[in-house]
C-alpha cells in the first residue's frame, strides 16, 4: 500500500491483450483499468505496454486478461497488496488461488454457446479444478495456538466454490478488499472474482492433523459425476506423524452479505435507482445471447473513454453507441442498482472502479417479501465489487459517483461476458476532462490498430454514427422454435 505496480507487457500472443488489475479503483488512472475499448484500445500483438498503478488501496486482488476471453484460457494471477496498519494480526499466512482450468480454448467452447443448432455441448470438455497452478491442493502447517489468515481467490471462469476446515472455525475478517466486522462461518462459498480473507486459530495441541476442502460446483450447471461437483482435500498438519481426524460432513452454505457489515461506511441515500435484468434472449437468427435490458453487448469502434473527454458529446449516452449501453452519472450522486436474474443463470456482476455496499437479497416471485434479507438499519453495509445473483432472486446494491471515469459492469462468468452481459457507466464526464490526460502510450496503442482517439462511438464529432455496432433487441424466444 502505497507504492506504484508497474506492469511492463510485452505481447507475445497472436492476438491483442489487457491486463485488468482487478478491485482496483484506479482513481485519476481509468486509462489503465485493462477494460479493452471501454478505457482504452488493446496492447497488439508484438508490441509493448507499461501500466502504472497507485496502490492506495490494501487487500486481495487479482490480475487477469480483459480481451478476447484470455481469463478463460489461464491469463491470470492473484495480487495481494499488503497493509502496514492492517487492524487484524495473524501469526502466519497462507494464499489459494482457486481456477477452472478447460481443455479447450474458449474459441471453442464460444463456437458451441452460439450454436443455433443445439447439436454442441459446451461441457463436452469440461474442467479441472487447479489450486495455486497444479491439480493439487498444498499442505497447510498449523502451530498449535496460533492464528493464520488465509486469503481465498476466486479465479474461476465460471463454477462456484467453497471452503471448509474439518473441526476449525473461519473468521472472515476481508471481502473483495474491504475489511469487514468478524465474522465466524463454517464454510465460505465464493463465485468468479470474488476474494475473501478469514483467520482460523489453531487447536491446541499437536495430537491430530485434519483435512481441509475445496468443493467446485454449480446449482446452474448440469451435474458431470467427478466434474460437478467436485472436491479437492488438502492437509491441515499439526505434526507428520499424527492421524488424520475423520471427515463428518463437509458444509455448504450460502454467503448472504447482508448478515454481514464493513468496519466503517454508513448506509448511503440514494438520489435515484437503476434497474438491471441480467436475462438471455435471441437474435432472429436463433442466437442466444446474454443482456443487461435486452440489450446485448458489443465493443464500440472509438474506445469509450475518448468519447467521454469530448466536451460536446460526452454528456449524451447515445454518442457511446447502442450496443454500450451506456449510462452517464452526475458526479458525486447516489445510485442505486436492482439486479434481476429470472432466467435459470446465475451471474456474479462485477463493476469497476468502485465497491458497492450490499444493502438488501431477495427472491423474485416471493409477493409477500417475507424472504426478504435486508442489512440492519444503522449498520455498516458490506462494501464488495463482485455480487453473485442467483437464478430467481435479485440484489440491491449502492455507490457514490465520485471516481470520474469510464467504467465497465459486466458478469464475471466469461461465457456470459462474451455473450453480450456488460454495459458501460460513464462518470462524471464534465470532471473527467478537469483531472483526467490519457497518456501518449495509449493513443499510440490505438492509432498502431487504426482506432479513432476522439468522437462518438465510431469517431465521427457530430451526431452520425452510421456503421456503429448495432443489433436488434433480443427476443425472450427463440425464433426457430415457431
Amino acid at each position: 500500500m502505497g507504492d506504484t505496480l508497474v506492469l511492463n507487457i510485452h505481447n507475445s500472443l497472436d492476438q491483442p491483450t489487457t491486463l485488468h488489475t482487478h478491485g482496483m479503483f484506479q482513481r485519476g488512472t481509468t486509462y489503465y483499468d485493462g477494460a479493452a475499448m471501454t478505457t482504452e484500445c488493446a496492447i497488439a500483438p508484438g508490441t509493448n505496454f507499461t501500466y502504472e498503478i497507485n496502490l492506495e488501496q490494501s487487500g486481495t486482488y487479482w490480475i487477469h486478461g480483459h480481451k478476447n476471453s484470455q481469463n478463460f484460457d489461464g491469463l491470470r494471477t492473484p495480487f495481494v497488496i499488503k497493509d502496514p496498519n492492517d487492524p487484524y494480526k495473524s501469526d502466519g499466512e497462507y494464499l489459494l488461488a482457486i481456477e477452472d482450468w478447460w481443455p479447450v480454448p474458449f474459441a471453442t467452447t464460444f463456437a458451441a454457446l452460439t450454436d443455433v443448432t443445439g447439436q454442441s455441448n459446451p461441457f463436452a470438455n469440461p474442467p479441472n479444478m487447479l489450486i495455486n497452478g497444479v491439480p493439487t491442493a498444498p499442505k497447510l502447517d498449523f502451530e498449535p495456538g496460533k492464528t493464520y489468515r488465509i486469503r481465498l481467490v476466486s479465479m474461476m471462469s465460471l463454477p462456484l466454490y467453497e471452503f471448509a476446515i474439518d473441526d476449525h472455525d473461519l473468521q472472515i475478517i476481508e471481502v473483495d478488499g474491504e475489511y469487514t466486522k468478524p465474522k465466524t462461518v463454517k464454510v465460505v462459498r465464493m463465485a468468479p472474482a470474488q476474494r475473501v480473507s478469514v483467520l482460523v486459530t489453531a487447536k491446541s495441541s499437536k495430537r491430530n492433523n485434519y483435512h481441509y476442502h475445496i468443493t467446485m460446483f454449480g446449482n446452474f450447471l448440469p451435474p458431470i459425476p467427478g466434474v460437478f461437483p467436485s472436491v479437492q482435500n488438502g492437509t491441515i498438519s499439526y505434526s507428520p506423524s499424527g492421524p488424520f481426524v475423520a471427515t463428518r460432513t463437509i458444509p455448504s452454505e450460502i454467503f448472504d452479505e447482508t448478515t454481514m457489515q464493513a468496519l466503517s461506511g454508513a448506509e448511503l441515500v440514494p438520489d435515484r435507482g437503476l434497474y438491471f435484468n441480467a436475462t438471455s434472449g435471441f437474435l432472429p437468427s436463433g442466437v442466444n445471447y446474454e443482456s443487461f435490458n435486452l440489450v446485448t453487448y458489443r465493443d464500440p469502434i472509438t474506445p469509450s473513454i475518448f468519447t467521454a473527454l469530448d466536451d460536446k458529446l460526452g454528456l449524451n449516452p447515445i454518442s457511446y453507441g447502442p450496443q454500450t449501453n451506456a449510462h452517464v452519472l452526475k458526479y458525486g450522486e447516489i445510485i442505486e442498482m436492482l439486479f434481476w436474474s429470472a432466467t435459470q443463470l446465475s451471474h456474479p456482476l462485477h463493476l469497476h472502479g468502485h465497491t458497492f455496499q450490499v444493502i438488501e437479497r431477495g427472491f423474485i416471485n416471493d409477493t409477500s417479501s417475507a424472504l426478504k434479507r435486508r442489512v440492519p438499519k444503522g449498520g455498516y453495509p458490506l462494501k464488495r465489487d463482485t455480487v453473485l445473483v442467483p437464478n430467481g432472486e435479485y440484489v440491491i446494491v449502492r455507490f457514490k459517483a465520485d471516481n470520474p471515469g469510464v467504467w465497465l459492469m459486466h458478469c464475471h462468468f466469461d461465457w456470459h461476458m462474451a455473450l453480450g452481459l456488460d454495459m458501460v457507466f460513464v462518470e462524471a464526464p464534465t470532471e473527467m476532462r478537469k483531472r483526467i490526460k490519457v497518456p501518449q502510450s495509449v493513443i499510440n496503442q490505438c492509432r498502431r490498430q487504426g482506432f479513432p482517439t476522439s468522437g462518438n462511438v465510431v469517431g465521427n464529432n457530430a451526431y452520425n454514427y452510421d456503421n456503429a455496432p448495432n443489433l436488434p433487441h433480443l427476443l425472450l424466444d427463440s425464433p426457430l422454435s415457431a
